[in-house]
């Protein structure tokens, strides 16, 4: 799905640009929908970017950790750097998303889109996907500590299904 978010975002960009420069129209509606897909890309791949270990480590010794180290500090940093960041991005996202449901938000622009709180629910969605991979790591550590092994610790591949 991602992907597909990505591939849009790319033509529907490359579209609007064209229109507005070669054929000299914009359309306000064009403009906001790569943002759109550009956002639900972002959100809805953050999940597995964390799945696949993408994100920067700063650590210079984690490479060179055995598995049970790895374990500690993954759950440590689970626990203590990404457990409060999602419960925070949760708390003021779900304001943030039901003050738009209630008003019906819409593009600050007349020919905009509508609904833009399907554009802030997306946030709650990351938080969501987020939450269960952070359950993920913590559940994958705590059977490495109790000496389950590697298996515990690998991502989980597609051809595993």
């Amino acid at each position: 799905m991602v992907a597909y978010f990505t591939v849009a975002t790319v033509l529907i960009c490359f579209l609007n640009v064209y229109l507005r420069y070669a054929v000299g129209i914009g359309f306000v509606w064009l403009q906001e929908s790569y943002i759109w897909t550009h956002v639900a890309a972002i959100m809805f791949g953050s999940s597995y970017a964390l799945l696949q270990g993408a994100f920067v480590r700063v650590d210079p010794f984690y490479s060179r950790m055995r598995e049970r180290g790895k374990a500690w500090v993954d759950l440590f940093g689970t626990i203590v750097f990404l457990g409060p960041f999602v419960w925070m991005m949760g708390f003021s996202g779900w304001s943030f998303f039901l003050a738009s449901w209630k008003m019906d938000e819409r593009s600050a622009y007349e020919s905009g889109l509508p609904a833009m709180y399907l554009l802030k629910g997306t946030l709650l969605i990351f938080v969501a996907l987020v939450a269960l991979q952070g359950i993920a790591i913590v559940c994958r550590c705590v059977l490495t500590l109790l000496g389950h092994g590697k298996r515990a610790t690998t991502s989980i591949s597609p051809d595993s299904y």
